[in-house]
């Protein structure tokens, strides 16, 4: 896919990974639309990304907010080509806590909602748009959708039995959605990044951070936004990149807790 003005939508996009994405695709000549609740960060970064780039406030949860921001982005761009799903929380919590208090389910729910759910919400309806566009090569290619899994889909924590679940299932879904879409000529794809410098980590101490990159085999660091972002950027344009779920981990093998 050659990405000059291709247009991608980016959940999360507003700051960490979502907003690495942002900048390397349109460096590459694509326009962005900017989905994040946090509403005035996301005017904020769409200001700071410039004029190929607009927010717009959706829940991805909620079917109309999704569906409300897909209609302002072909308003205002055209068309969807590519989705980059990185919306997601892991905040820790145990089945049972030191008081032997078993997770509430409300709790266990917000997680699976919005990393799961939230995922598949936002691909669902990106799809059905990116079926009606004109097959933009050879192969009769239409979109690409790039999810966002974790490490822990594969090596979960203790206190991750949310994150670790919804993870897992976003990976688990990839193959059978690109089998499903290749029909339509739109490719499925999913990274399940490591240890990344996001703005939770950068909020953490300096021996915290030193001590969470020297967990990493190689490189002894954590992640760079940047990274991640090369990696989206080459699953957009190399059209034999399909089916895949690829960690971005420094080989990182993550320990019981």
């Amino acid at each position: 896919m050659d990405l000059t003005n291709k247009v991608a939508i980016i959940t999360g996009g507003a700051s960490g990974l979502g907003k690495a994405s942002a900048q390397a695709l349109i460096a590459k000549g694509a326009k962005v639309a900017i989905f994040d609740m946090n509403e005035a960060l996301a005017n904020e970064t769409a200001t700071e990304l410039g004029a190929q780039c607009i927010a717009a406030t959706v829940d991805v949860t909620n079917e109309t907010s999704v569906a409300a921001g897909i209609s302002e982005t072909l308003n205002k761009l055209g068309q969807i080509d590519i989705l980059v799903n990185c919306a997601g929380i892991g905040p820790p919590a145990k089945v049972i806590n030191r008081e032997g208090e078993p997770l509430p389910m409300a709790q266990f729910k917000k997680i699976v909602d919005i990393n799961l759910f939230g995922t598949f919400n936002c691909l669902r309806l990106a799809a059905a748009e990116m079926v009606k566009n004109k097959p933009y090569n050879s192969d009769g290619g239409r979109g690409v959708i790039i999810n966002v899994a974790s490490v822990a889909a594969f090596d979960g924590q203790i206190g991750q039995p949310a994150y670790a679940a919804s993870k897992a299932a976003v990976a688990g879904m990839t193959l059978p959605i690109a089998r499903e879409f290749a029909f339509h000529g739109i490719r499925v794809n999913t990274i399940a990044p490591g240890l990344f410098m996001t703005p939770l980590a950068e909020s953490l101490p300096e021996n915290v951070v030193e001590a969470l990159g020297n967990s990493v085999e190689f490189p002894k660091r954590l992640g760079k936004p940047e990274e991640f972002a090369h990696l989206v950027v080459n699953m957009a344009e190399n059209d034999y990149f399909n089916g895949e779920v690829v960690r971005l981990d420094g080989a990182i093998r993550m320990k019981a807790k």
